[in-house]
């Protein structure tokens, strides 16, 4: 069976357990897909299916190349290709359809997303410096201090913390829990915080020894 899928972040919202405690969760929309590829040890030195992420309008533009890769695999062309890795074995051929069944409320997972782009930022914003006081007169508030030294070895050692670009990177959360499974609307609900903005792509993967109780 194949461990994972590809979805969208529609946003967040909140359930209420058996004991009445709110409990926030990440609504994700997560397939249908397709599997486009299969990809053996033998001919390409491991085990993994490529998957593609049907959606209600398909692209109108695909190259010659993509096309022929989707004709070979018999499937409509999508936009998004994803791998998700297979255990040897596994009876995954091109064609299948994969969806949010398999999931099942209490499994753990790992989603995988591209983090909000926040442009350029100073040390307190981007690492979370403490700064200086904030008192007046002091003359240093957001700046971040000494990064160097001015005798031996008189340079900015490497690995320095320091201003720039924050965001827009991919990550991974690990050990949440899916809270609830929508198959007729291809929803699934995991408790906490999902990277990317609302509308952006994520992948879910089924976590090592994931049959897992929901906390």
């Amino acid at each position: 069976m194949v461990q994972g899928l590809i979805g969208r972040k529609l946003g967040m919202t909140q359930l209420f357990d058996e004991a009445g405690r709110a409990v926030p969760v990440t609504v994700l929309e997560a397939g249908p897909c397709v599997v486009v590829q299969r990809k053996t040890r033998e001919r390409d030195g491991y085990e993994a299916a490529q998957l593609g992420l049907v959606e209600r309008k398909p692209p109108r533009r695909v190259t010659r190349p993509r096309a022929g890769h989707f004709a070979k695999a018999g499937v409509p062309p999508t936009r998004v290709l994803r791998e998700v890795p297979l255990a040897d074995g596994e009876d995954v051929k091109p064609g299948d359809t994969v969806t949010c069944a398999i999931f099942e409320p209490g499994t753990r997972v790992e989603v995988t997303g591209r983090s909000k782009g926040r442009g350029f930022q100073g040390v307190v914003k981007r690492h979370g410096f403490g700064g200086g006081r904030a008192s007046h007169g002091s003359m240093f508030h957001r700046a971040p201090g000494s990064i160097g030294q001015s005798a031996f070895p008189s340079k900015v050692l490497r690995g320095m913390r320091g201003p720039g670009h924050m965001g827009d990177r991919r990550v991974t959360v690990k050990g949440l829990t899916v809270v609830q499974v929508d198959e007729e609307r291809n929803l699934l609900l995991v408790r906490g915080a999902v990277p990317g903005a609302r509308g952006s792509l994520v992948t879910i993967r089924k976590q090592a020894g994931a049959a897992a109780e929901a906390r």
